[in-house]
């Protein structure tokens, strides 16, 4: 007699999308799609540089986590630890990103934010980021990228403090901070 696998609920969700669609921006805490060509999208985008021109801007490492969806080492990011107020921007493009008010310690060891610049209760279409299904590790997460630029900033995951209960986990080499008031 056959035996029935039970298939988790979003891995049914991401077979019944079409292929195109799967590396698609998302947008928002509801998965709002945002298409680079569409009238209302409030996606910033700039021409892309080629990718002997971002390695010509970026360190090898920054062009790795960055351009190619790598990921630092645990505990080695020059933010995990920063305590200072102010905002951390995108290392390839500049635009603001998170607030060092929603930075908190969860010692997975990697810098943690709850929540992005310019989030406004559950709606982050003003913000500098988008969510993108990744199902590069045969399990399915949320990847997160500037929405400038495109560059890979790390993951979000639903385990992190309240209200939202998320836990942007961003890599320190995809970042700039700028001191001052957050």
């Amino acid at each position: 007699m056959a035996r029935l696998l039970r298939v988790p609920w979003n891995l049914r969700f991401l077979e019944a999308l079409p292929r195109a669609s799967r590396s698609r921006p998302v947008s928002g805490a509801l998965g709002t799609r945002a298409r680079h060509g569409d009238a209302g999208s409030l996606t910033k985008h700039e021409p892309s540089l080629a990718k002997s021109e971002w390695r010509k801007k970026l360190t090898p490492e920054q062009f790795y986590v960055t351009r190619e969806k790598g990921t630092e080492p645990p505990f080695s990011g020059i933010y995990l630890n920063n305590r200072e107020s102010g905002m951390y921007h995108c290392v390839c493009c500049d635009s603001p990103l998170f607030s060092s008010e929603k930075k908190y310690c969860s010692g997975t060891g990697w810098p943690s934010f709850s929540e992005a610049h310019g989030t406004s209760g559950s709606d982050e279409s003003n913000t500098g980021i988008l969510r993108r299904v990744d199902t590069s590790l045969g399990s399915v997460r949320t990847e997160v990228v500037c929405k400038q630029c495109e560059a890979h900033l790390g993951h979000v995951f639903p385990d992190g403090p309240g209200p939202s209960g998320q836990r942007f986990c961003i890599n320190s080499v995809a970042l700039k901070f700028k001191p001052g008031k957050a």
